[in-house]
């Protein structure tokens, strides 16, 4: 959980606490309660910038630590992070010019081909990235380029479906941050490569919803490298206090526009060197 340290993050010179003593302000707690009745009750909220700011790093950040917190000890379990906005394209959609981080949990993972309830997130959004399997802990040393590639075990073709507890997604970057950076499911390919097989700053994405090509993008509109995005991940996750982990899933941010999706649309990405990825969308809330 990213909870218990202080930080200090290479996005934006965070230096105040995310742990308890954040979570006792009154604007912190209230902006927890508004996000948690959202996701219990699946009815959108009103944003969160009105109590925390619409660029406070440590506050957003502490909201989303708490937010964690409460769904572990209800018991899910983290299994990765995602990083969200590294495309320049998905940032200028959303008004924000920097990268976020969120954390996966176990009930988000979806296999190809999958069917999704289009209940099971809130105001769905489908982008199509990279996505890497750690082999090894990322909390020690440099946690440079080199060292962070040695950590991957593969990379496989990804689908985020992004969602937003925030009605209408009227977001600034602290209610996007605080609400566990838009996170929502994901869908993983079954087509593995180590990075001595391909390069992922080399791939080449097409989407199409319903057969109709919809967003593309490469590896490089991402961060200028799916790399070079997750070195930005493993040395923030540590300022939070909580390192990636070997067997942890990364999806390492958008190569292309999102696009929304509604019950009946099928989804297929095709990444040059990872295949494809697929998965449709049905009527129904999440069971």
């Amino acid at each position: 959980m990213l909870v218990g340290t202080a930080s200090c993050l290479h996005s934006g010179g965070v230096n105040e606490t995310t742990g308890p003593a954040a979570t006792s302000r009154p604007d912190i707690a209230a902006a927890v309660e508004r996000l948690a009745a959202a996701f219990a009750s699946g009815v959108p909220c009103a944003p969160v910038r009105d109590l925390i700011g619409p660029d406070d790093l440590a506050a957003a950040y502490a909201v989303q630590a708490a937010l964690t917190a409460r769904r572990v000890a209800a018991g899910a379990r983290i299994v990765g992070r995602k990083i969200g906005l590294t495309s320049e394209a998905v940032q200028r959609q959303l008004g924000v010019d920097q990268p976020d981080l969120g954390v996966l949990f176990d009930d988000m993972a979806y296999a190809d081909g999958d069917a999704i309830p289009v209940g099971r997130v809130l105001q769905p959004r489908v982008e199509a990235e990279v996505a890497f399997v750690l082999r090894s802990d990322l909390a020690e040393g440099p946690l440079d380029a080199p060292q962070v590639r040695d950590a991957v075990e593969h990379a496989v073709a990804a689908l985020e479906i992004c969602g937003s507890r925030i009605a209408g997604w009227d977001i600034a970057f602290g209610d996007t941050v605080a609400d566990n950076a838009s996170s929502g499911a994901y869908v993983l390919g079954t087509e593995r490569r180590t990075l001595d097989e391909f390069e992922p700053v080399d791939v080449v994405m097409s989407m199409s919803i319903g057969g109709e090509e919809v967003s593309t993008g490469t590896g490089a509109a991402c961060l200028g490298d799916p790399v070079e995005a997750l070195v930005w991940l493993a040395r923030t996750a540590r300022d939070l206090g909580e390192p990636l982990r070997a067997g942890q899933v990364v999806l390492s941010g958008a190569l292309g526009p999102m696009r929304p999706v509604a019950a009946g649309d099928a989804v297929t990405a095709t990444l040059s060197g990872l295949g494809t990825v697929t998965v449709r969308f049905t009527e129904g809330a999440a069971p």
